[in-house]
């Protein structure tokens, strides 16, 4: 099954700039009428949703740490079937991962055969760009260094500086990227702002795209991009078994700015296997259908609407006559939170919440979370939840748990390195949440 040229937009550390000038490059391909679409390397909710906007289509997340290679290969033959060019771009550095050594975006281009386009900021440097640039060819021989752009290059004169370093490397450079203010993210404590809330995404967008296209080489750009052929009998093979099995018949959703952090393949995976999803906004104080039989609320930022949640009464209305009918009730991170009894502002102001499990946490003393996690479902969940006993998962958050009173534990869990961490999450009735956001099953052997 022959799928569309690609290649990966990566760089040598986090905040040079590599997702500005992915979205620059979706955009201007898109405007140049070429059918591009677009991944994340790793655990990541935001970026994906600006990928989104800037090429029209849907963005997946594919994890080298979290996920098989077979599931890995299925989700691209099936994001990228009958589209011309594929666009990933990596998490932090190149060659930055899990704590075990695994996981990064080189491992995941080195998996699919695809080429690394380095983004460099050039910002605080001239010549020396040269020896960072041999380094990030030399380090490995998988996966290729095809090119670099050069980004928040301060002058012509500087730009010739660059290109005469690197002239060494017979590296070619793809593009040179000027400072601009207009093509400015904005960010806050778990990343950019998200996509929903820029009102000027689109001039954004439009900005960037300009940029893309006056200032890097699209044409080289998509023909160095390389084809990736995945066997039929290995897309088929992973078509049910590595999919995880959805909470219920008639999923009810939370989406919106509070609840926004849900992977598309996960909710891909239970309409593939025969689920209704229905959406759902808490921030508009609407709640579960009475039809839905399993409810999920994803992560997100409900830290920022805790007055609107607290006082929202349909919504909790409807989410207490789901836990009544004995739906299955699941949340993760911003979502566990809010089945809670109170969560606790940055200002210090406790909030009530849907009262389903007894927990509280807080915002006014940030610690940060950071990490992926190998989760084993424990006896309370293992009859409650559809997944295998064995998941990868990730935490990312600066919440605190103030009180977590008499509820079975959910998950056990451990790090990327297998070291314990103990229990996380309570299960009551049918109710279940965790910190962790699950990417994956795993096998018994993982």
């Amino acid at each position: 099954m022959t799928i569309a040229r690609g290649f990966v937009v990566a760089a040598p550390s986090s905040g040079a700039g590599k997702t500005t000038i992915t979205l620059a490059l979706l955009r201007a391909f898109r405007d140049r009428g070429v059918s591009v679409v677009s991944a994340k390397s790793g655990p990541d909710y935001i970026d994906p949703a600006f990928h989104s906007a800037a090429s029209g289509a849907e963005c997946i997340n594919l994890d080298a740490w979290g996920m098989t290679p077979v599931r890995i290969s299925s989700l691209v033959a099936q994001h990228t079937h009958g589209k011309e060019l594929l666009i990933v771009e990596a998490a932090m550095g190149l060659f930055d991962g899990a704590a075990d050594d695994t996981g990064s975006a080189a491992d995941l281009a080195a998996q699919l055969g695809l080429p690394v386009v380095l983004v460099v900021d050039c910002a605080k440097q001239a010549q020396s760009v040269a020896a960072l640039v041999h380094g990030f060819c030399t380090f490995r021989k998988s996966p290729k260094i095809a090119g670099v752009i050069l980004n928040r290059v301060g002058s012509p004169r500087h730009a010739t500086l660059l290109r005469r370093a690197l002239q060494i490397n017979s590296v070619p450079v793809l593009g040179v990227v000027y400072r601009d203010a207009e093509i400015k993210l904005e960010d806050r404590h778990l990343g950019l702002v998200q996509a929903q809330e820029r009102t000027d995404l689109e001039d954004f967008l439009v900005a960037a795209g300009r940029v893309a296209e006056e200032q890097m080489d699209l044409s080289v750009l998509q023909r160095i991009g390389r084809p990736l052929c995945i066997p039929e009998q290995e897309h088929k093979k992973a078509s049910v078994s590595n999919k995880l099995a959805p909470l219920g018949q008639r999923i009810a959703v939370a989406h919106d700015l509070a609840f926004a952090f849900s992977y598309p393949h996960m909710l891909q995976d239970w309409q593939d296997l025969g689920a209704e999803i229905q959406l759902f906004s808490p921030l508009n104080n609407e709640g579960p259908a009475a039809d839905a039989d399993a409810v999920f609320l994803p992560g997100g930022y409900p830290e920022l609407h805790l007055e609107t949640l607290s006082q929202a009464a349909e919504f909790k209305a409807k989410m207490t006559a789901a836990k009544d009918r004995n739906a299955l009730i699941y949340g993760e991170c911003g979502g566990y939170m809010v089945l809670g009894d109170a969560v606790t502002g940055a200002d210090g102001i406790s909030h009530p919440m849907l009262g389903f499990l007894p927990l509280e946490t807080s915002f006014a003393e940030r610690k940060l979370h950071l990490g992926y996690r190998r989760l084993h479902l424990l006896p309370a969940a293992d009859a409650l939840l559809p997944w295998k006993t064995h998941l990868s998962a990730h935490e990312f958050h600066y919440a605190t748990i103030l009180r977590e009173g008499e509820a079975a534990p959910l998950f056990s869990s451990a790090d990327s390195e297998r070291h314990p961490l103990g229990n996380i999450g309570l299960v009551r009735n049918r109710v279940a949440g965790s910190f962790a956001h699950v990417i994956s099953e795993r096998g018994a052997d993982w």
